[in-house]
């Protein structure tokens, strides 16, 4: 059980002296960058979607 209390303090030490946590406005900038390249591979993931199932869709239509 010592074993456990000692690396929790040292995890809390170093959560709090040896990591260098990003600043307000890096953290921003970090999550505006995530959103639009979600939004880029949404978008494109979409269209593939699209082109397959308009592509199956004329292939239907041709064989019917």
């Amino acid at each position: 059980m010592a074993s456990v209390v000692e690396f929790l303090k040292e995890s809390y030490d170093e959560m709090l002296h040896k990591v260098s946590w990003p600043t307000w406005s890096e953290l921003q900038n970090s999550a505006v960058i995530v959103l639009v390249a979600s939004v880029i591979i949404a978008l494109m993931i979409l269209a593939m979607d699209e082109s397959a199932g308009n592509l199956l869709k004329f292939f239907y239509r041709s064989v019917a």
